[in-house]
Parts: C-alpha cells; sequence; structure tokens
C-alpha cells in the first residue's frame, strides 16, 4: 500500500511543477480508482472461479511496475494519468480479492471482525504511504519515493508467496461460477443498500483523501503559516492512522446493534462534520488538522460496516461477485468524488479561497448525505 497515496502526498509539488489546474489534480486522483473499476469486474469477479491469492499475487506486480513506470517516465498530466490508472488496476487485483481471500480462510461468528481489521490493515498501508512518500520524497525526490513504493509492493509479493498457501474452491454448479453475471447480485436489496451506500461513503472518503495534504498546506497559508509538504504528509498519516481505530469500533457497534441504523447515524454526523471542517480553512494549522482528524473518523466509522453489511448480505455462492459490484459501484465514486472536489475548486476561485475550500468539503459531505437517502429507501 505505499503507493496508494503517491500523488496525494505530493499533490502541490506536482500542481506547481508541472502548472496542474486543481481540475486536472482531480483528474490524475480520480483516474487511480477509476483503473480501479475498469479492472474490478475480471479480477474481483473472477474470485468465485479461482483462487483470490493468484489474482492477488499479480497484483502485486502490477502494482509495482505502476509505481516504478511513473518514477521512470511521469512527466506530466497525461504520463501521470497513465501510470496511475494502471496503479489502479493494480490495487483492484488487491483489496478485494485479499478480502475473499481472507473471507475463504476464516469463518464463523467472528468473520465481521477479520474483516473490520483486514478493512483497518487497509487504512493503516493508506496512512503510512502519506508520510512515507512525504520522508522519501525529502530525501530522495519524487521519483525516488515512487520507486521505493514499487520496492513495497515487490516485498508484499514476497509475502504472500510464501506464507499463504493455495487453497481448493468449493464446489459450485457450472451455471452459478459465470464470472461477469452480476444479475443475481443487482437483485439483492440487502447487499445492494450496502453497496450504494458504500458508493457515497467512497466519494467522500477518498476525495478527502486526495486532498488532505494540499487542504492542509492551503489552510496554512490563508492563516497565514506556512507548511512544508512533508509536514502536512505526516499530519495526513497522523489522521489517518487515528481513524483506523474508528472503522473496528464501527463494525463491531453495527454487528452487535441494528446496522441501518448506526450507518445512518454516522452518516449525518459526517455531512454536518464536512460543513464544519470546511469552514475552518485559514483557522491555526492544528485547529484544522483537528477537525480534519474528527471528520475522518466519522467518515471511518461506517467503513467496515458497510462493507462487513454486504458481505453478510451476498447470497451463497455470489460472495466474489456481490464484492465485484461493491468495488465497481464504491470506486465509481472514490473516481468521481476527487475530480469533483478539483472541478469545485476551480469553479470558486481556487484553493487559497476560504469560500472555494468551504464548498469542496461540501461536495465530499455529499456523499454521505446520498448514501444515506440510498440505505433509507432501500
Amino acid at each position: 500500500m505505499l503507493g496508494f497515496s503517491s500523488f496525494a502526498a505530493l499533490l502541490p509539488e506536482f500542481q506547481r511543477d508541472w502548472s496542474l489546474t486543481n481540475t486536472d489534480a482531480g483528474w490524475i486522483s480520480g483516474i487511480f480508482y477509476g483503473g480501479y473499476v475498469a479492472a474490478v469486474p475480471i479480477l474481483v469477479g473472477s474470485t468465485d472461479k479461482v483462487d483470490p491469492r493468484r489474482i492477488y499475487l499479480l497484483s502485486f506486480v502490477i502494482a509495482s511496475v505502476a509505481s516504478l513506470g511513473f518514477a521512470l517516465a511521469a512527466q506530466g498530466f497525461w504520463s501521470a494519468t497513465f501510470w496511475r490508472a494502471l496503479a489502479g488496476v493494480g490495487l483492484a487485483g488487491g483489496y478485494m480479492p485479499g478480502l475473499k481471500l481472507l473471507t475463504d480462510r476464516v469463518g464463523g461468528p467472528r468473520q465481521s471482525r477479520y474483516v473490520a481489521f483486514y478493512t483497518g490493515g487497509f487504512s493503516l498501508g493508506t496512512a503510512f504511504s502519506f508520510a512515507f512518500t512525504g520522508e522519501a520524497a525529502a530525501w530522495l525526490g519524487w521519483r525516488g519515493a515512487f520507486a521505493a513504493a514499487a520496492a513495497g509492493s515487490a516485498l508484499g509479493f514476497i509475502l504472500v508467496l510464501l506464507l499463504v498457501r493455495p487453497a481448493e474452491l468449493a464446489q459450485m454448479p457450472a451455471a452459478e461460477r459465470r464470472t461477469l453475471d452480476f444479475r443475481p447480485v443487482l437483485r439483492n436489496r440487502a447487499a445492494m443498500a450496502f453497496i450504494v451506500g458504500y458508493a457515497g461513503h467512497t466519494w467522500e472518503l477518498f476525495a478527502l483523501r486526495a486532498w488532505l495534504v494540499a487542504f492542509l498546506v492551503g489552510a496554512a497559508q490563508l492563516s497565514g503559516e506556512s507548511t512544508a509538504i512533508a509536514r502536512a504528509s505526516w499530519l495526513a498519516t497522523a489522521i489517518v492512522l487515528l481513524s483506523t481505530a474508528a472503522s473496528i469500533y464501527g463494525a463491531e457497534l453495527a454487528a452487535r446493534a441494528d446496522r441501518r441504523r448506526v450507518i445512518g447515524r454516522i452518516m449525518l454526523a459526517s455531512v454536518a462534520m464536512a460543513a464544519l471542517t470546511g469552514l475552518s480553512a485559514g483557522w491555526p494549522i492544528y485547529v484544522v488538522a483537528a477537525l480534519a482528524l474528527a471528520y475522518h473518523m466519522i467518515i471511518m466509522g461506517d467503513s467496515a460496516a458497510l462493507t462487513g453489511g454486504a458481505v453478510v448480505a451476498a447470497a451463497s455462492g455470489q460472495r466474489g461477485a456481490t464484492l465485484a459490484v461493491h468495488s465497481i459501484l464504491g470506486f465509481t465514486g472514490a473516481f468521481l468524488g476527487p475530480l469533483a472536489v478539483g472541478a469545485v475548486l476551480d469553479l470558486a476561485g481556487g484553493d487559497a479561497s476560504r469560500l472555494a475550500w468551504l464548498l469542496a468539503m461540501l461536495t465530499m459531505g455529499a456523499g454521505s448525505a446520498a448514501a444515506f437517502v440510498a440505505i433509507r429507501r432501500l
């Protein structure tokens, strides 16, 4: 996961060096998830037919090539867009196939807890990616930081190859193992409620993560302070890292109570916190960071609960297909969210405007608002 937040951690530097508009930056941030969405139907849908371990190992190879390619060949908008899209393909073979690999090997009443820790591990990786990239870039330059992320993917490949044994797939009728037949999932209203909710969740979560470093740098400048990218990257790491516990706690709470009600309350709180965080641009940087932390923690509160709900609601023999639809719709939100925020920033006067940041944060919060409505209706 070291390459996950590489572009977001250095976004202000790329905007300066490559003369990128906020919309351009939103495209490069979002295309990472666009690549994910394009590849996920095959890579995740195939996990009902082949051992997810094979796809998981392939994902490490693709992710390593993408980070190394960015380090060696990225020179501006179009080349950066290509390599980040390929990195998204690597994530498509990693995140949900890894979850399927886990749930195929552990079951019973504790499965929801394992899912929560897995998604927590995902957040740990994205958190350390910010600090790792900021520090590596300070020492080695941004090309060195991306090359080091490629080495991280290679290490992941070795760990899985040596420590995870191949598994036999459960036998199921051939008619139930059509890789791209998602119709049974679309007819499952309970699963679709959590899947559509997840789309709103990812719109908000990944828009915030894509723009977090830029927001912290911009907010500091509005208050008359100066914040280096490396410092902002460490703040972003702390924010994402500390929020991991919220995901695990939210999953435990949802498993013991009315899952829909718990998720709904978290989403409403998230919308309110988006507005408050947007208003804080120009306040002292550590106040801004504290509010961003609270906002990110609230968003993370329903992350594992939504994914766990989709897993629990999946029909027998359709878990891989359900996770594929979960990923397709969910990360379509992740693709559109950062792009929408970039466009709003440009339309509202740029990242040097307090009003622009308020509108940008409200654009993020719109994801939870839409998800709340969808879950209530479904």
